[in-house]
């Protein structure tokens, strides 16, 4: 007879923290009905049900399969459904078509998540486990299910944003209350430059865009204390921000003008007609409204100003006589002495495009495919948002969308020349 060996303390560890991650993006999805579930409101943003099942596709495909013996599919069709952008393993449904899955259902999506979780914690507590080959996976696969956490709560955003009734994800606890507050001046940190070293410094986990730590020259230069607020972002709009095209870039203006925006992405003006009057006469609104995870909530002056593209955040800082910060600069300032708000509000377009660091190295096998084929085009954020998992913020994070993106908790911190 041959006894298995204990559960190593590491792999217990490992096992609570993926039955706990996997737990919350359940938790994310509860507030959501299965009409919710399947909707796509964009090519860019993914069902609530597609994300479920696509993260439970990723433990399934990279760790169970070629690491558990034995291990059987839940369904091998959904190999094809809920691949994303993985190349190398073949054909997939294409993406602009996720809300055409009405099938499977959510009941079969979470059976499909029960099965591979057995497999996954089975695996965990195997004796003998090659820790060294997947411990790596499993951890990835956490931080990548965080990921698509946030992307679940942005994404049920902008489709709740085009439904008229304007449904909140998750009513808030109490009313709102509009404060008279007057936001409080920007205050400039003073920041030296000179070389410095950038990048994942360790210890614990890091997306290889966030390597390899390397040295960069920085100028003199000066960065705001606080992000920039809703209050600060009216008086923008109230001075013809929208209509100034000396204010934006040339693609920012063309936006604008396609797109006809005049105000952040969720914003609404006291006469929209989505409001309604019963809603004005209860909330007592005689200005901007936004929207949001609580639903329709009066603008506060103080909040920070949120669901912006980089044209915007780009326009603000040109006509508040400053520009956005570089990636660097804002990872070099991210303990400054009276520096706030890095961390935890909207997501801060930075003047950076993505771009590999010098000497990058993509994971190797599938994970090769992760983040550096997206190294064109794209302009890099840093900190996180209020839709940022507990525990999946660090300095050196690096956050990537294409400059017209607008349906992410994004705003912006102003950056100057010294």
């Amino acid at each position: 007879m041959t006894l298995s060996r204990p559960i190593t303390q590491a792999a217990s560890t490992l096992r609570d923290r993926f039955r706990e991650v996997r737990a919350t993006s359940l938790a994310l999805a509860a507030p959501l009905s299965a009409e919710d579930q399947c909707i796509q409101s964009m090519p860019d943003a993914s069902p609530t049900k597609w994300h479920l099942a696509h993260t439970t596709w990723f433990f399934e495909t990279v760790l169970l399969q070629p690491h558990s013996g034995g291990y059987q599919p839940f369904d091998a069709r959904f190999h094809y459904l809920f691949n994303s952008y993985y190349e190398a393993l073949g054909p997939r449904h294409p993406r602009p078509q996720r809300g055409l899955l009405t099938r499977p259902s959510v009941d079969e999506v979470h059976a499909y998540r029960r099965h591979v979780d057995e497999a996954v914690v089975a695996l965990l507590e195997e004796g003998g486990l090659d820790w060294a080959t997947v411990e790596p996976i499993v951890t990835l696969g956490l931080n990548h299910e965080q990921q698509h956490q946030e992307l679940l709560l942005t994404d049920i955003l902008h489709a709740l944003s085009c439904n008229p009734l304007l449904p909140a994800y998750k009513p808030a606890s109490g009313p709102a209350l509009r404060l008279a507050a007057v936001p409080p001046a920007v205050r400039w940190i003073e920041q030296a430059g000179g070389v410095l070293d950038v990048g994942f410094a360790g210890p614990g986990f890091s997306f290889d865009n966030e390597t390899p730590r390397h040295k960069a020259l920085l100028q003199p230069y000066a960065i705001a204390d606080r992000l920039v607020n809703c209050g600060d972002y009216a008086q923008f709009i109230a001075d013809g921000g929208y209509q100034r095209a000396e204010l934006w870039l040339s693609d920012g203006w063309a936006a604008v003008q396609a797109n006809g925006w005049r105000h952040p992405a969720y914003w609404l003006e006291p006469d929209d007609p989505r409001l309604g009057l019963g809603a004005q006469q209860q909330q007592g609104n005689a200005g901007w409204q936004v929207f949001g995870l609580h639903g329709v909530r009066p603008m506060e002056a103080d909040a920070p100003v949120s669901q912006l593209s980089f044209y915007e955040a780009a326009a603000y800082a040109e006509w508040a006589g400053a520009r956005l910060p570089t990636e660097f600069e804002w990872e070099a300032a991210f303990d400054a002495p009276g520096i706030s708000q890095m961390t935890g509000h909207v997501w801060q377009w930075t003047r950076s495009s993505y771009d590999p660091y010098p000497g990058f190295r993509p994971m190797p096998g599938i994970a090769a495919e992760y983040n550096g084929k997206f190294m064109v085009g794209q302009l890099v954020l840093r900190g996180s948002s209020v839709a940022t998992p507990a525990g999946h913020t660090r300095p050196s994070y690096r956050n990537f969308f294409p400059p017209a993106a607008r349906w992410q908790f994004s705003g912006l911190r102003l950056a100057k020349d010294l």
